[in-house]
């Protein structure tokens, strides 16, 4: 099990339990640490000091249910979950067939659905629409600690030895970078996943300050693809033309009607990622062509609906 989803599993267990958990609690429920005691110690340790620098409270509870008084954790639900955000019901829509259009890998996939049924979302699953795997490359979780823990990551790329500060992660057209300090030459650098030679190593936690403003590689989910782009016309409503200038790149052409719509015109390699870009509008927007994506969305909308 990765560290990732013993993080994750973690983070359920201290939210859902009705008292608090002592650490024998936690080394029973939650798969993924060292049988040995003082190596549980250690890693349950780091664990808890990730988590708080990902922003999750976890708190200190005497508990009274041994004979002499212990102390659990538990995550107080009111710190950790937002506020009603007072979504309308065709936003809510929205974000519900957002989260259950991606997925990454084999992590849970019903993290992502929990979230949406708590602001208010139907009951959903995700054979109900069809899924977008993101890859899970090698280093993946081991990156994502580091970039966590702010740990220096070690490695070859281009046959050449790094010793980098990783600053964050992004997925771009079908590949994860990391960017971040690449100390041997003192200047930030961007490095793909699968292009890293070999084994990973990282250091201890703590080992260097984020800037708080890191540029990363921008993810435009309908160029994730391969081969020739087709090129789509789409239609967004007047009230809507702002929310798709903002999202689509400044170099996007755009024809203006009279009525203040306008139809953009996109480059698609990935008609699934296209279709989730349209999507967030609703009825807001339409494919004008080519004829095979307007098809694609209307089979893929009519599947939807006859599923119920």
């Amino acid at each position: 099990m990765s560290k990732l989803e013993r993080l994750l599993n973690l983070t359920a267990a201290l939210l859902e339990t009705r008292r608090p958990l002592t650490a024998e609690d936690i080394r029973a429920r939650i798969p993924g640490y060292p049988e040995r005691e003082e190596s549980f110690r250690r890693t349950f340790e780091r664990d808890k000091d990730d988590l708080r620098e990902m922003g999750i409270p976890i708190e200190l509870v005497e508990t009274l249910d041994h004979e002499v008084p212990v102390v659990g954790y538990r995550i107080p639900a009111d710190q950790y979950y937002l506020a009603d955000p007072g979504l309308e019901a065709d936003e809510l829509a929205a974000l519900q067939i957002a989260a259950v259009s991606v997925r990454m890998g084999d992590l849970d996939q019903d993290l992502d659905l929990d979230a949406v049924r708590k602001i208010g979302g139907r009951e959903v699953t995700h054979a109900a629409v069809e899924l977008a795997a993101l890859p899970r490359p090698e280093h993946l979780d081991v990156l994502f600690d580091a970039v966590t823990a702010r740990r220096v990551a070690e490695f070859v790329y281009s046959g050449v030895p790094r010793e980098v500060e990783p600053y964050r992660l992004d997925f771009h057209k079908g590949r994860w970078y990391v960017t971040g300090l690449d100390r041997g030459r003192a200047a930030s650098r961007r490095f793909r996943l699968d292009r890293i030679e070999g084994s990973l190593r990282v250091g201890p936690p703590h080992a260097f300050d984020r800037p708080d403003h890191v540029a990363g590689a921008r993810v435009e989910p309908w160029e994730l693809g391969e081969g020739e782009p087709v090129v789509a016309r789409l239609l967004v409503d007047a009230a809507h033309v702002p929310m798709a200038r903002q999202q689509l790149p400044d170099h996007t052409p755009w024809e203006l009607r009279p009525d203040g719509s306008a139809v953009g015109t996109i480059k698609v390699n990935n008609p699934a990622g296209f279709r989730s870009f349209v999507l967030q509008f609703l009825h807001h927007a339409e494919v004008l062509d080519p004829p095979e994506l307007r098809d694609d969305m209307r089979r893929w909308l009519e599947a939807v609906v006859a599923r119920g």
